[in-house]
């Protein structure tokens, strides 16, 4: 039985953010998995990271609860919707507060830095409203995926095995959100089927 972890960044729990994420589930679960699932727009907790690395904040219980749910994870599925090129604030604020150094990455003096989340897979499922995977990649240089997959899940040892751009939103109808959510189940069965992606 594989173990996955679904984590939605998008803050609004009617977004079609929350439609893949809920899709991916339904489909992993019937293919066997056992699933947890983040909802970031829904945790109780300070996204600001209000003394840096100087002064540990204390984890609010919701944090602790996703953290556990990412150590148990073998495989992670994270969604969000591009905003300004990068991940809404809220989900910028659970890395800053969760992702910290000893829990997700420790650094060694004069060494590479270790992954603490390491033996896990990961894919990156990206929405954007009004803007082109063309223009994403050749223009801006894919800036949003490149933090999220190597500044920070790569960073911490998670292996990302795929990647995904849905867009522009703002040209589909509701035939297009109704085959990429048949699409999503394909990748849940192919996640679920693999004892190591």
């Amino acid at each position: 039985m594989k173990k996955i972890t679904v984590i939605n960044g998008h803050p609004d729990k009617e977004s079609f953010n929350s439609a893949i994420a809920h899709s991916y589930i339904q489909s992993a679960q019937n293919a066997g998995s056992e699933v947890r699932y983040i909802a970031i727009g829904e945790m109780n907790f300070n996204p600001n990271l209000q003394y840096g690395y100087r002064q540990r904040m204390e984890l609010e219980p919701d944090l602790v609860k996703a953290l556990e749910d990412l150590h148990w994870s073998e495989h992670q599925v994270w969604i969000h919707p591009l905003w300004w090129l990068g991940m809404p604030a809220v989900m910028k604020g659970f890395f800053d507060r969760a992702f910290l150094p000893g829990i997700t990455f420790k650094s060694n003096k004069g060494g590479p830095t270790d992954g603490l989340l390491k033996g896990k897979t990961g894919r990156i499922i990206t929405t954007a409203g009004d803007l082109s995977l063309d223009a994403y990649e050749d223009v801006y240089r894919s800036g949003g995926l490149v933090q999220l997959k190597q500044g920070i899940l790569e960073y911490c040892g998670v292996s990302v095995i795929d990647n995904h751009f849905i867009g522009p939103l703002y040209e589909w109808d509701e035939d297009d959100r109704k085959r990429w959510l048949n699409t999503l189940k394909h990748l849940a069965e192919i996640d679920s089927a693999h004892e190591s992606i």
